[in-house]
């Protein structure tokens, strides 16, 4: 009953007239997705150069050297000094840090595992860190990219609240606790990283640019770029800045002196209004939280993993019928429907297959705005028939991504 439902359209509008683009428009799109996207790593010793893998068991003879037969030396539960191939993956990370240069990738290893110790890293998953509050809000784990990377999102627009900024950045020793916290959400994405050639070794950040406060969040925001740069190696596979406005390429100016040639090349931007577009080039809908244009809602992980979606896009100029059919009579169906950045009419009908029978409007049309969120509903049929989930888009010239999933149960009795 999960099938497929075709979708029928009309003939699309004539095109838009092309527009002069401003010079920030121009600068932004120069930085987004049409430029080579970052490849990843594989950590096969068979790929490496023969100079890297010099670096290697330089790397590893040093470490071994340096160690004096102290404890074994360990990150994320891996002993470093092991030999395996996973020792080899945290070992190549601080390595392609320091472009192989290996008495740096030394000093940046030494220092890592000095501040871990001190941090009590190892230990900060089993803290009670406090911070409900932000959990789900500020930073958190959302579910998978299309290649399996696990997904953390980052949010500050919630601490133009002046109050909200003070009860968390008040003062050095609150400063303190929240980069503890911000390690922990970190630690939670690593630790489901496989840390294995040809695996996931990293995880994708998204970071939402919208209402954030730059200049209250300056000291914070170099914090927490410090920490990880410093003690988190290659550990993103691809950030992703969204809801971007124009004085960021003015920011990004400003820090990109300071990252590397390979760091960049992991940037996507997107700018305000492209956030569901650019999201689901990367990310399933399923996995993308419902205040970005996805389908994912915090109450979902308790029925298991997300329910797959069928993707589609809404022409400008065009109105989408998504049909779905066979739903017997007493039949429930759950569906839920999402438009990036909407801006255009919605309903949904159920069309009994008797003749004679009268359409049912299940949700009359309605214009959805641009910052709503998936819709969510169900409809208990009385009697045979098919459900029309229709998306209006003949106001608009803007092209629009879209997803939806339904699941049918059906009843044991029938009630009249």
């Amino acid at each position: 009953m999960d099938s497929f439902s075709p979708i029928s359209v009309p003939e699309s509008s004539p095109k838009p007239q092309t527009f002069k683009k401003s010079f920030v428009t121009s600068l932004m799109e120069a930085a987004t997705l049409k430029t080579p996207s970052f490849k990843e790593d594989t950590y096969f010793i068979s790929h490496l150069k023969p100079s890297e893998k010099k670096a290697l068991q330089e790397l590893k003879d040093k470490l071994q050297a340096s160690s004096n037969g102290a404890e074994s030396l360990s990150m994320w539960g891996i002993s470093l000094l092991s030999g395996d191939e996973k020792a080899d993956v945290i070992l190549l990370k601080f390595l392609r840090a320091r472009d192989f240069k290996v008495s740096d990738s030394l000093h940046m290893l030494e220092k890592c595992l000095s501040w871990r110790k001190e941090f009590n890293a190892d230990t900060i998953l089993e803290q009670d860190l406090g911070f409900k509050e932000l959990e789900g809000v500020v930073a958190y784990m959302n579910g998978y990219d299309r290649e399996g990377h696990p997904v953390c999102y980052n949010a500050y627009g919630v601490f133009k609240d002046k109050e909200m900024y003070e009860r968390i950045f008040g003062d050095e020793e609150k400063l303190k606790n929240f980069l503890r916290w911000r390690v922990q959400v970190l630690e939670r994405g690593i630790d489901q990283l496989h840390f294995k050639p040809g695996g996931i070794n990293s995880i994708i950040q998204v970071t939402d640019l919208k209402d954030m406060p730059k200049r209250e969040l300056r000291v914070a925001s170099n914090h927490i770029l410090s920490l990880f740069q410093d003690n988190y190696p290659e550990m993103v596979a691809r950030k992703i800045f969204i809801n971007v406005p124009w004085y960021f390429s003015v920011l990004y100016s400003m820090f990109s002196p300071f990252l590397t040639q390979r760091t960049k090349s992991k940037f996507v931007i997107s700018k305000e209004g492209n956030v569901a577009e650019t999201l689901y080039k990367f990310i399933r809908p399923e996995d993308i939280p419902v205040q970005y244009g996805g389908l994912s809602r915090p109450t979902d992980l308790q029925n298991g993993p997300p329910k797959p979606a069928s993707e589609f896009s809404v022409k400008g100029g065009e109105k989408v019928n998504i049909q779905i059919e066979g739903i017997e009579a007493g039949a429930t169906i759950t569906w839920d429907i999402v438009v990036g950045g909407w801006e255009m009419e919605y309903s949904a009908e159920f069309v009994p297959n008797a003749e004679g029978s009268y359409t049912i409007a299940v949700e009359k049309p309605r214009k959805i705005g641009a910052n709503e969120e998936a819709i969510h509903n169900s409809f208990t049929s009385k009697e045979a028939g098919k459900m029309v989930l229709s998306v209006d888009n003949t106001a608009s010239r803007k092209r629009k991504v879209a997803a939806y999933r339904y699941v049918v149960r059906k009843s044991a009795t029938i009630s009249g």
